[in-house]
């Protein structure tokens, strides 16, 4: 999948790093260094991704999500870059409309494959809409162009926030995602929803996926840390 990724990132070496991290993985890349700078380029060039630093000069990170969720495009895809862990900065972030984060100092490794993750679901991108956006796992295939969910090749019926999940967690068979994260495959489809209505959504999920919900074996809970889809058919 190839993509127009717009960079924001004061410290030109980094930006640097990540614009050739991304020219690597075959996408094009716009770099900006102020957060003025990226409103612009977001509003001409219409990106289909940003890589936003909060601790922008001229308008910060947070001012700049707030202005795309506001007007231009809202639906562009936000990756935050924040050298503050401060729980209350990152939850601003994702209140604000961010679908992932990272915070520094970063694997550009893994900044690529959150980039990867979050452009496979939100469908943007050249070849978003090949069938090989189709994923699979456990017996579970999510196609994120026809919007369709089959356990066994059988259709289920999901709402949009657990069609989310399951493209996300299909596309990372067992790996295990914190409800946080899975709180984010939600923003834009369940915007009133909290930690805890994640376990809402994985129970039922499994009444729509599992032979026997109470004895789950596609997706599983790891417990103390979240809930991860078995890359094993059962």
């Amino acid at each position: 999948m190839c993509a127009h990724v717009l960079v924001a990132e004061d410290d030109e070496k980094q930006a640097e790093l990540i614009r050739r991290s991304l020219l690597a993985e075959g996408h094009t890349a716009t770099v900006v260094h102020d957060g003025a700078a990226a409103l612009d380029a977001a509003r001409r060039l219409r990106p289909d991704l940003v890589v936003l630093d909060l601790m922008l000069p001229v308008v910060d990170g947070f001012g700049v999500c707030r202005v795309l969720r506001r007007g231009g495009d809202p639906d562009i895809p936000v990756v935050m870059l924040t050298a503050r862990s401060a729980e209350d900065d990152v939850l601003l972030g994702l209140e604000l409309g961010a679908d992932d984060y990272m915070t520094k100092p970063y694997s550009p490794r893994e900044l690529m494959a959150r980039i990867r993750t979050v452009l496979r679901r939100s469908g943007r991108g050249a070849g978003a809409r090949d069938d090989d956006a189709v994923v699979q796992a456990a017996g579970i295939s999510v196609d994120p162009v026809r919007h369709e969910v089959r356990r066994d090749g059988v259709p289920v019926e999901c709402t949009p926030a657990e069609f989310q999940i399951l493209l996300a967690m299909a596309g990372e068979p067992d790996r295990v995602f914190t409800r946080r994260q899975l709180l984010r495959c939600t923003r834009g489809f369940d915007r009133a929803s909290t930690e805890r209505a994640v376990d809402v959504h994985i129970m039922n999920l499994r009444r729509k996926i599992e032979a026997d919900p109470r004895r789950p074996v596609r997706l599983l809970t790891v417990f103390g840390v979240g809930y991860k889809l078995s890359g094993t058919r059962p």
